[in-house]
């Protein structure tokens, strides 16, 4: 049964369907998330379409660029891995290839699995900083069903993407890891760029801010507090991510 229709045979005022609440996330957001807080949390169409790009996205790479030529550019975009591939045998060589192929195509495959995972992790650690830090009372599936409409907006990134390789991009110059032209980093050459650098400006990416104030403005709802405590929380994760990732690149990069 519905989240709809529950409510219906319960006599209380009817919530939105998920179409609605999908379409509201980018038209009328506060009518999502207070619709949530209200009781109505399932989260499975979100995840339907996220997924369902995402394979999208993964057939056009294997037809336009090719899987093996995505994991060839990744090397390439890698001075130190490039170097130490120089160093080992042809046979070492084709099966660290083989690796990564493998690597990549089952992170493509498992694409949706992971996702669940992440936000269901992520949201585990919001929870307690909204409840715990911000004296919220949100609920563990409020906050996972909010995370999930927020972040529909990377649909329209990876519509994007799929653009991107359609309109002729050259298969040797396609970066995964950047596909589409949202964040300062996809208009640098990784390899003219300091890769600490090359992080933090790929890290200033539109949708994942749009992504970002959604949240904020979702968990401040269910968690019944100001919308300042949940950009405060969401923000402040943000930037402990960003820090970490930069510190990586600086020196992993």
């Amino acid at each position: 049964m519905s989240d709809l229709e529950m409510q219906q045979a319960a006599g209380a005022e009817p919530g939105l369907s998920q179409w609605q609440r999908a379409t509201n996330t980018f038209f009328a957001p506060s009518k999502t998330f207070v619709d949530i807080k209200r009781g109505n949390k399932s989260w499975w169409l979100p995840f339907i379409l996220i997924a369902l790009v995402s394979y999208a996205l993964f057939a056009s790479v294997s037809y336009k660029i090719g899987m093996r030529q995505v994991v060839e550019n990744q090397i390439h975009l890698n001075p130190k891995a490039e170097e130490r591939l120089a160093q080992v045998t042809p046979e070492q060589r084709e099966m660290s290839s083989k690796i990564s192929l493998y690597i990549t195509e089952g992170a493509f495959i498992g694409n949706p699995a992971i996702l669940l995972a992440v936000i269901a992790l992520l949201s585990l650690g919001l929870m307690g900083t909204m409840n715990f830090l911000f004296a919220g009372k949100a609920t563990y599936g409020s906050i996972f069903a909010v995370w999930m409409y927020a972040s529909l907006p990377s649909v329209i990134k990876t519509l994007m993407g799929i653009i991107v390789i359609f309109s002729g991009i050259a298969p040797e110059s396609f970066n995964i890891k950047n596909f589409a032209p949202t964040n300062v980093g996809a208009f640098l050459n990784p390899l003219d760029t300091n890769p600490a650098l090359y992080s933090l400006a790929s890290s200033l990416d539109l949708i994942t801010i749009w992504t970002l104030i959604l949240l904020g403005m979702g968990v401040a709802t269910v968690a019944g507090v100001k919308r300042s405590s949940g950009y405060a929380a969401v923000f402040s994760w943000w930037f402990l991510f960003i820090l970490v990732g930069v510190g990586w690149s600086a020196v992993f990069g």
